[in-house]
């Protein structure tokens, strides 16, 4: 006897992929989740391949998951995707200590992020 099985948050036409403890600041993270917002999944994926970013390919990584995911799991169709929402979430914080001049120290903070994305189908304009 297994829990009741949870209620699907997102609607019918929408797959989700999660990418948790990423080891780079949220603020840069967001820069890159910025670039994709809103575009079609295609184009979203040439920007991150192309992008001088560090972390653009630990993006595009999580995006090609939400793919997967809408074609897989949820049958939908990978032509008609766009990105409908990407944030970025804080994480845990390392504290670290740096040896400085005149036999003081100060503190490093090296923080890690959480990105989301969630891909949706949207249905052709009529031409």
């Amino acid at each position: 006897m297994g829990k009741a099985k949870r209620e699907r948050t997102l609607k019918d036409n929408e797959a989700r992929a999660i990418t948790r403890t990423i080891r780079v600041s949220p603020q840069k993270l967001n820069d890159v989740a910025t670039q994709i917002r809103g575009k079609k999944v295609q184009k979203a994926l040439a920007d991150l391949t192309f992008s001088p970013r560090r972390i653009a390919g630990t993006v595009k990584k999580t995006l090609e998951s939400a793919i997967a995911n809408a074609e897989n799991n949820h049958d939908l169709d990978v032509d008609n995707l766009i990105v409908s929402e990407a944030h970025v979430g804080k994480s845990i914080v390392m504290k670290r200590f740096r040896v400085r001049g005149r036999g003081k120290s100060s503190r490093i903070l090296k923080p890690y992020s959480h990105l989301t994305i969630v891909v949706r189908e949207v249905e052709e304009e009529a031409a």
